[in-house]
């Protein structure tokens, strides 16, 4: 099991184990509601995903798509999108242990602030 929450750990969520990819999302939205230079994004399919403590704060962050936090703390811990309501992004960073999952594509590119560079692998 992949486990992780908010910073507080008022919210808990648990992932079951498997290939889950990683990305870097730069589009605008994340950007701004991260307060960070992009997202990188654990895709986990939806019933691999559950609270299993707290219950999230739902923000309607655009027509497509809502992101879910901490309603103390503030952490943004993840997202659905309509057009794959079968995903759930998770913040990879929210993750009990990020380290084993390495982002493997980037999103949104165009909207990718110029000072940002992928890391040579």
């Amino acid at each position: 099991m992949i486990e992780g929450g908010c910073f507080c750990g008022k919210l808990r969520y648990r992932i079951a184990s498997g290939g889950h990819r990683a990305g870097n999302c730069h589009c605008t939205m994340c950007r701004r509601v991260h307060a960070a230079p992009y997202v990188a994004w654990l895709v986990v399919p939806a019933d691999q995903f559950t609270y299993t403590r707290g219950k999230p704060t739902r923000l309607k962050s655009s027509e497509a798509a809502a992101r879910f936090f901490c309603a103390k703390c503030g952490t943004h811990v993840a997202c659905i999108n309509d057009s794959h309501p079968e995903i759930v992004d998770v913040a990879l960073c929210s993750l009990d242990d990020p380290a084993p999952h390495v982002p493997d594509f980037d999103i949104y590119t165009d909207t990718r602030l110029p000072w940002v560079h992928r890391a040579e692998t």
